[in-house]
């Protein structure tokens, strides 16, 4: 991997090379269309979107059933949002969506199944889950300039009752689970991928809501990912924004906070788009585009303000 530039991150970008054919990527986090975020629903995605739009290869946590039907689950917060959702995202700019968390079945296999099915209608990718657990571990791959990029996702956090009953099977529709085995497997897809990719990235669905510092089982896995071949991990579930860091060769942002979201202020509001610019060569560097949540949609920040964002995300890695 050639050496890494935090662009955007206090540390000065190493420009890629212009005779050489590169790829951006972006990342951002949980998206849900629930109260004040179903106004995206009409179309605007908040202008942190346009970083998405911008990318060659654009993903995003959907914390959400796309499902007009199914079974609520036997939860709290059961989330749901119209077929559009997925046509709304697509002429966003986003590419990919992971499904791999403890919401993409809020309304039961049934509800996934309708879920996948707008998804391929949209031309939206759908990672992490599927009709089968060979298609939920699947990757999306994408060779853009040259350049080959496989993206995968799964899910280290389910409700105790969705344990046995979510991840998906050679029988069954379901999510791809990284609980207990399901790590090995998720390394093993990983590793899999790393002979015929120049970028591999995944996306995993971790930690503890509201808590910034990565757990000890986040660390874990990171690292496990990255000794499999993972250029890119990029996590999701928290609600607030957790730190990068390098961990072996991946470039790991352990959590992207709310995106397209309810947030009412405070931290659950402080949100962003992570890009990284990679060659065949693997990651060159990463920028890191902060936003704020007003309205349920992400707004970009400018100025001092955008600075100053910079700056608290590229100090989180210090204070855990």
């Amino acid at each position: 991997m050639a050496a890494l530039a935090l662009a955007g991150c206090g540390l000065g970008a190493d420009p890629v090379d212009d005779d050489v054919a590169s790829v951006v990527l972006a990342f951002a986090g949980d998206v849900h269309f629930e109260g004040s975020s179903a106004a995206a629903l009409k179309g605007d995605l908040g202008t942190a979107a346009t970083v998405l739009a911008g990318a060659d290869v654009a993903v995003v946590n959907l914390e959400t059933a796309v499902t007009s039907g199914g079974d609520r689950q036997p939860k709290t917060y059961a989330f749901r949002a119209p077929a559009t959702a997925f046509t709304v995202l697509g002429r966003g700019g986003v590419d990919a969506v992971s499904m791999a968390n403890n919401h993409g079945m809020d309304f039961g296999r049934a509800g996934l199944v309708d879920s996948l099915a707008a998804a391929r209608t949209a031309k939206v990718t759908v990672l992490g889950a599927g009709r089968t657990d060979t298609e939920a571990f699947a990757p999306m791959r994408r060779t853009v300039r040259g350049v080959r990029v496989s993206v995968l996702a799964a899910t280290d956090v389910l409700d105790s009752f969705a344990i046995g009953s979510w991840p998906a099977t050679a029988a069954r529709p379901g999510v791809a689970s990284a609980k207990g085995e399901g790590l090995a497997r998720l390394a093993g897809a990983v590793r899999a991928e790393r002979s015929r990719a120049d970028v591999v990235a995944v996306v995993v669905h971790w930690g503890v809501e509201r808590r910034v510092c990565p757990t000890a089982r986040q660390r874990t896995a990171a690292r496990a990912l990255a000794d499999a071949g993972a250029d890119v991990v990029v996590g999701s579930h928290a609600h607030v924004l957790q730190p990068q860091a390098t961990v072996g060769r991946a470039v790991v942002h352990y959590g992207m906070g709310n995106f397209v979201f309810y947030a009412r202020g405070g931290a659950a509001a402080d949100s962003g788009v992570l890009t990284v610019t990679a060659t065949a060569s693997g990651v060159r560097s990463t920028a890191w585009h902060p936003a704020v949540i007003r309205g349920g949609r992400p707004q970009l920040l400018a100025d001092a303000a955008k600075a100053d964002a910079v700056r608290e995300q590229a100090a989180r890695g210090s204070a855990c």
